[in-house]
């Protein structure tokens, strides 16, 4: 072979070498901003959000599922509590013991790359049309597998099982640890935002989620309403039958008014024995039938007490709603008028005898404008 053969193949070879480098800097760039993403997720939604619809534009897949270990049900429930049902997440799985869903989980302790078989590897994925190739990485928290993120791609070369892992396996490591985090700080959260007696929410949690319902309803041009709830004459069952009664008597209502809600409704104990609701997409005369509904099941049974009396208990619910408004700047306003009008309809309710629903309707320049009853 002359010099200039010999040259020509080492610039083929450099050549080589800088496009390789070339794709393992992009490979890398790409594997940071997704690990910046997962790390700079506040919530325990929004990382849920990052792993799944967001990992699937990330890695450019065919198909993506999440699975998590909840046998105790708490990611569930943290989720709930903050407003995110878990049917919101279209590539997330909740397992009760992930070793029982595929039996590669129980050697698992990197990832794995290779061919998609079917029916070996069904159930790791909801939709596995023309999959030939996938990854599996694991999810590990304090050396425990507590869940893996699927990649399926119809590109039978995609992830072949020559291809390094590294990148993958830090990818997993770091999701373990922001789940942890974040679930951690969601505890914390709850433990301040939710009333130890009836476990409703608290007034701090409404104020919280009333600027993020309304900005909601801004944005897809959809009204929300809001119920004020008052238990009638509650001051006589603290006084003829003490304070431990009020206290049964408080948690039976919670749950009598929680029986009544959907997964999007927003359920508070404002303070005492007044409750504030808030729901979401909801107008006023949807808003009117679930305060009816809600009325006659408090009075439609009396509230077994511990020493084996019974107390009838009535409430009166002020209704209110806002219409589509525009501008951020306005919410804060716009969510004021939208409790304070509620609580006026609360005040008429208790004036004109109880037991009863009064409405006020809000638009963006007018806190009431219309009055409606229900109930005797």
């Amino acid at each position: 072979m002359d010099l200039e053969q010999e040259n020509r193949k080492l610039f083929r070879q450099l050549r080589d070498l800088r496009k390789e480098a070339q794709r393992s800097q992009v490979t890398l760039e790409r594997f940071h901003t997704r690990e910046l993403e997962l790390m700079s997720a506040d919530t325990l939604a929004e990382l849920l959000h990052v792993m799944t619809e967001g990992m699937l534009v990330s890695f450019r897949v065919d198909s993506i599922q999440v699975l998590l270990n909840d046998p105790d049900h708490e990611i569930r429930l943290l989720l709930n509590n903050s407003g995110y049902p878990d049917s919101a997440y279209a590539f997330l799985r909740f397992v009760d013991d992930i070793y029982t869903i595929n039996p590669r989980f129980s050697k698992l302790n990197s990832p794995w790359l290779g061919p998609f078989l079917t029916p070996d590897f069904d159930n790791l994925f909801d939709d596995t049309a023309g999959l030939r190739s996938m990854a599996i990485l694991p999810i590990f928290c304090r050396n425990r597998l507590v869940g893996s993120i699927n990649l399926g791609s119809r590109d039978e070369s995609r992830f072949s099982r020559d291809l390094a892992t590294d990148f993958l396996a830090r990818l997993g490591k770091i999701c373990g640890v922001c789940l942890e985090n974040t679930i951690n700080r969601e505890r914390l959260l709850i433990s301040g935002l939710t009333d130890p007696l009836t476990e409703l929410h608290n007034r701090r949690y409404l104020d919280r989620r009333l600027d993020e319902e309304l900005a909601r309803a801004s944005r897809y041009n959809q009204p929300m309403s809001c119920l004020f709830i008052d238990a009638d004459h509650f001051k006589q069952i603290n006084d003829n039958h003490g304070h431990q009664a009020g206290d049964t008597a408080l948690r039976e209502l919670a749950n009598r008014i929680r029986s009544q809600l959907r997964a999007s409704d927003v359920a508070t104990r404002y303070g005492g024995e007044e409750f504030a609701l808030l729901l979401p997409q909801t107008g006023l005369s949807e808003a009117m039938l679930l305060a009816e509904r809600i009325r006659l099941e408090v009075a439609s049974n009396p509230i077994q007490l511990n020493d084996g009396n019974q107390l009838d208990v009535t409430v009166s619910i002020g209704v209110s709603e806002t219409l589509p408004m525009l501008g951020k700047s306005r919410h804060k306003e716009v969510g004021e008028h939208l409790l304070a009008s509620a609580d006026q309809a609360l005040y008429q309710a208790k004036a004109r005898g109880r037991n009863r629903i009064e409405s006020l309707v809000q638009n963006r320049s007018e806190p009431a404008t219309r009055q409606i009853k229900i109930g005797d």
